[in-house]
């Protein structure tokens, strides 16, 4: 059987005493969207930072593509097609929406009417083509949000990390972004998302890591996950999920 696009094996990582990370294991298959989630300050976006080469870990590795890329400066792995998104969406504020994924295009694409063509069709693909001329400042949240997407889209990635992707947007921007994570992942990108918004975790993911206090506690379908106990007391604190289960006549 081959080998996951993404194989995580013990990372960890430190701060001075901060175990941020406490030998974490994942593994994410092309074509298959895996979520991340855990409370606030469990290490998500800090093993993101790990596998996207923004931090080196204090133990373990990275493979992707078969091979070991622990360590790899960010603008590398980007070239070997691991691309992410942000917390804090910031666009460059002052460029159009469509310079503004012509930046992410012109990593594949040097000569500038084949970046042009790639911004062009992704912005279009993510629900951006009418807004394309307008200044990236004067977008909502959510088109921030479908910014921040189409220019690391437009790197062409074989692996996408979404940090949160989702935060922010109400109801029906949620429903509406959906089937654009779920369209790319059907082209064969495999998508890793750390993501609050439980209902489109349970929607989108087929496979879920549950991350607190820099480990994983957990993982399985998100049916799976969702029943697990330890899961429950991770997000409402310890104790609080005996209570639930008591309060409910388990």
């Amino acid at each position: 059987m081959a080998e996951p696009l993404l194989v995580v094996e013990n990372v960890s990582r430190r701060f001075g005493g901060l175990l941020a990370v406490n030998a974490a294991s994942l593994t994410a298959p092309a074509a298959r969207i895996t979520a991340l989630i855990g409370p606030n300050g469990a290490g998500k976006t800090t093993l993101f930072a790990v596998i996207s080469g923004f931090l080196k870990p204090s133990a373990g590795r990275v493979r992707y593509a078969g091979e070991d890329v622990t360590g790899e400066p960010p603008h590398l792995l980007a070239r070997r097609g691991i691309a992410r998104t942000f917390q804090i969406v910031q666009p460059f504020a002052g460029l159009t929406v469509r310079d503004n994924i012509l930046v992410g295009a012109h990593l594949r694409h040097r000569a500038r009417p084949a970046a042009l063509a790639v911004a062009e069709g992704i912005g279009r693909e993510v629900g951006l083509g009418d807004v394309l001329d307008r200044p990236a400042h004067t977008l909502t949240v959510a088109g921030r949000k479908r910014l921040e997407l189409a220019r690391v889209l437009a790197t062409a990635p074989k692996l996408l990390l979404l940090d949160e992707v989702l935060a922010g947007l109400n109801p029906s921007e949620i429903r509406d972004f959906v089937p654009v994570i779920r369209a790319f992942c059907a082209r064969g990108i495999a998508i890793v998302m750390i993501e609050h918004v439980m209902q489109a975790v349970m929607s989108l993911a087929a496979h879920v890591y549950v991350l607190a206090e820099g480990r994983v506690i957990a993982e399985g379908t998100p049916g799976q996950v969702a029943a697990d106990p330890a899961v429950v007391e991770a997000y409402l604190g310890r104790g609080a999920a005996a209570q639930l289960r008591s309060a409910h006549g388990h």
